[in-house]
């Protein structure tokens, strides 16, 4: 489903609870990933230096566990926003996340700017997060920051598509 500038430009904001539950709905599908990846990288990291084959407990380095985690939450919101603007949760709330200048799917340089933009929102209490209730546009802090915005998609016509 593509959204043309002009059609970005016409679409409104998504409303709080909608965008709330796309993330909810997202949480649940990025925590297995980064617990797959981290099983991985320790499986890696224990066969190289061949540690926890005495029957000993291995634990992973808690900083590289933490940059991991970070790197596969950037991935998974990049990947999914350079492909078609909507992450899986994002697609069943109609939320989705658009260049403010072309009104397309943004770059890959502004969906890792918007994850890394989203940690400085998420850090004094999640204010950056909050500030879609007080600015007039109702974006986030990370959208400033990017260059994005959230639309909310028109539901799709009933019956689906007639034309076939």
């Amino acid at each position: 489903m593509g959204t043309s500038m002009q059609d970005s430009a016409t679409l409104a904001p998504p409303p709080l609870l909608r965008r709330l539950a796309a993330m909810l709905y997202d949480t649940l599908l990025v925590i297995p990933f980064i617990g797959v990846t981290i099983a991985a990288a320790t499986a890696v990291e224990m066969w190289l230096l061949n540690a926890g084959t005495d029957g000993d407990y291995y634990q992973m380095h808690p900083q590289l566990v933490q940059a991991l985690s970070l790197a596969c939450v950037i991935v998974f919101f990049a990947a999914f926003w350079r492909k078609s603007g909507q992450t899986l949760g994002m697609q069943a709330w109609r939320v989705k996340l658009v260049d403010d200048a072309s009104g397309e799917s943004p770059g890959t340089g502004r969906c890792v700017l918007r994850c890394l933009a989203a940690l400085v929102s998420l850090a004094p209490a999640g204010l950056g997060y909050w500030w879609c209730l007080v600015d007039k546009r109702k974006r986030y802090w990370h959208d400033h920051l990017s260059g994005t915005h959230l639309v909310l998609l028109p539901k799709p016509p009933k019956g689906g598509d007639q034309s076939g």
